[in-house]
């Protein structure tokens, strides 16, 4: 009862009707979205895979780090052989490696007697290592042009592979891991307004800039004509039109979608919403503050993921000089009195309810008795 807010504790409610909920039982539905924001869709059947060579650099920082890390060495020691093949096929031309011990002979490379040292050598020029031992002389031209040859075909390999690590040490995928979302999403009322409700929050000190946020509802639909679309994606209003969207995300923020007459839960009640299956997506983007790279992190709520009835446990204390954030309370909810009607009857009796109280003041004492209890039987 310590983690529910102050006013609540005041009122003494049953405990039966705030404990933290466990994971709902319900039969396990395939996710469009992992709660890690993996996307779960495998792409088969692809004829055209030439399109992925057309963007070599964006497929070799795709691949999986065990991939890379093969290709890099694979380049490499490719890029070596093929050179010092071409060192030791002169040396044989030339007949270097037959008249390597005569005086007065002046091969192409000085030292260069067998394919190990021509590969030797081919390292040792593509790395600018130079040991002194093999050196290139001046009395050989085809041996000077392969040399200039690699050094540029060297620097193109070197700025593809070093750069394909960079770019894929430096992504930043891995600071969508200290981005967190609640397990689960709530719906109750707020402000008289049915809400569905998420919350969202930053593990780090170093902020996102420019953080922003924005929701997909994953559904099956078919139109009035009779055509089935799987996964038809509906977007959630959850504060483009007002800015609600943009976040400064300095401790954990509660996202609100207010059920309104544009919401795709509009006519939908607590009974109704059992019965339906959908996910939604929620999108959290933002630039690192350190990088300045641009940062996605993603989540999703099945439709069992979705509790009706329930808000979130306060997380922000005031304490000496600063605010503290309590990450254990972070995905924890509690029960609160919700109607279960969708939001649509709840705005109609809402309405009904502030006119009925315009026409008692407009009625004498005797009338305002009777009609009040009928319109407390009729809500």
């Amino acid at each position: 009862s310590s983690k529910l807010p102050k006013h609540l504790r005041e009122a003494q409610i049953p405990t039966d009707r705030t404990h933290l909920i466990s994971d709902p039982v319900k039969k396990p539905r395939q996710r469009y979205v992992q709660k890690d924001g993996k996307c779960n869709v495998h792409h088969g059947n692809v004829q055209e895979t030439y399109r992925y060579l057309s963007d070599l650099f964006t497929t070799l920082v795709d691949l999986r780090w065990r991939l890379s890390f093969f290709i890099f060495t694979l380049v490499y020691v490719v890029n070596w052989l093929f050179f010092g093949f071409l060192w030791w096929l002169i040396a044989l031309i030339r007949g270097d490696l037959l008249h390597a011990d005569e005086e007065g002979w002046t091969p192409c490379v000085e030292n260069l007697n067998s394919f190990v040292s021509a590969f030797l050598f081919s390292i040792e020029t593509e790395t600018t290592i130079g040991y002194g031992y093999r050196v290139i002389t001046e009395k050989c031209p085809e041996g000077i042009i392969l040399l200039l040859v690699q050094a540029i075909l060297g620097s193109i390999v070197n700025a593809m592979m070093v750069g394909c690590m960079f770019v894929k040490i430096s992504q930043p995928k891995n600071r969508a891991e200290t981005l967190m979302f609640s397990h689960n999403a709530v719906i109750s009322v707020r402000d008289s307004k049915m809400c569905l409700m998420f919350r969202v929050g930053d593990l780090r000190n170093s902020h996102i800039v420019e953080a922003s946020i924005r929701a997909k509802l994953i559904r099956s639909q078919q139109t009035k004509e009779g055509e089935f679309i799987p996964l038809n994606q509906t977007d959630i209003n959850i504060g483009f039109d007002t800015g609600d969207d943009r976040l400064f995300l300095v401790s954990p923020l509660i996202i609100s979608h207010e059920i309104n007459e544009k919401s795709p839960f509009w006519e939908m009640s607590r009974a109704q919403m059992e019965k339906e299956q959908f996910e939604i997506v929620v999108i959290l983007e933002g630039m690192v503050e350190a990088t300045g790279m641009t940062c996605q992190a993603r989540s999703s709520y099945l439709d069992s993921e979705v509790l009706w009835g329930y808000r979130f446990t306060p997380v922000l204390s005031l304490e000496k000089g600063f605010y503290e954030v309590d990450y254990n309370n972070f995905h924890d909810i509690y029960e609160t009195n919700t109607p279960t009607c969708s939001a649509k009857e709840l705005s109609a009796r809402l309405k009904e309810r502030r006119n009925s109280s315009h026409i008692l003041y407009t009625m004498n004492d005797s009338e305002v008795k009777p009609l009040k209890l009928t319109i407390a039987n009729q809500l």
